[in-house]
């Protein structure tokens, strides 16, 4: 049950810091996952699997209370539909950003795209397991090793206030993950 207080805490830290945010163009917050869990195929655009829609409801439900502003996902079919749920039930209409062959050009676009939200706004970026940690750095948080193959529960919180550091809050939402090393070739 960590997990779920980890996300508890951190999700009355960001919803607390979205209040002050958007009455005095406070700091943004940024909420980064990858996307849910991918089916097989097709091998070059797949969806989620059954568990990856779960999650993606399950995203929703995390951030029902939030007020999100601004959603970022890619082209892709499985991070379009992570964000399927919330950006409906946020009445919000997903930027694209598009991902290719040139991961930091993508990430740069990425950190641009967060910039460009009013002070205070409440952005979720759905992206892969090698461009969020990569994303969180180009926004001034820690560097981060790529998100293991199996991990589809992530999140993480970083608030960009107006002075100062940004600081960073890792946390969990919906099913816990299957244990799985980390050791292996990641697969985005």
């Amino acid at each position: 049950m960590f997990p779920r207080r980890s996300f508890a805490l951190a999700f009355c830290v960001f919803a607390a810091l979205t209040t002050i945010g958007a009455q005095q163009g406070g700091p943004t917050v940024v909420v980064l996952v990858r996307h849910a869990e991918k089916a097989a195929t097709p091998a070059d655009d797949p969806g989620l699997t059954a568990a990856g829609r779960t999650r993606a409801d399950a995203l929703s439900e995390a951030l029902r209370d939030a007020r999100v502003d601004a959603i970022i996902t890619t082209q892709y079919e499985r991070t379009r539909t992570t964000a399927g749920p919330l950006a409906l039930a946020q009445h919000v209409t997903p930027v694209v950003v598009q991902a290719g062959t040139d991961t930091p050009a993508h990430v740069r676009e990425v950190a641009a795209a967060v910039r460009r939200q009013p002070p205070g706004s409440l952005v979720v970026v759905v992206g892969h397991s090698n461009t969020i940690p990569a994303v969180i750095t180009a926004l001034g948080g820690p560097r981060l090793p790529d998100i293991c193959d199996g991990e589809f529960s992530r999140l993480f919180t970083l608030v960009l206030p107006r002075e100062g550091p940004p600081r960073l809050i890792q946390s969990a939402y919906g099913a816990r993950d299957a244990e799985q090393p980390c050791g292996r070739t990641m697969i985005r």
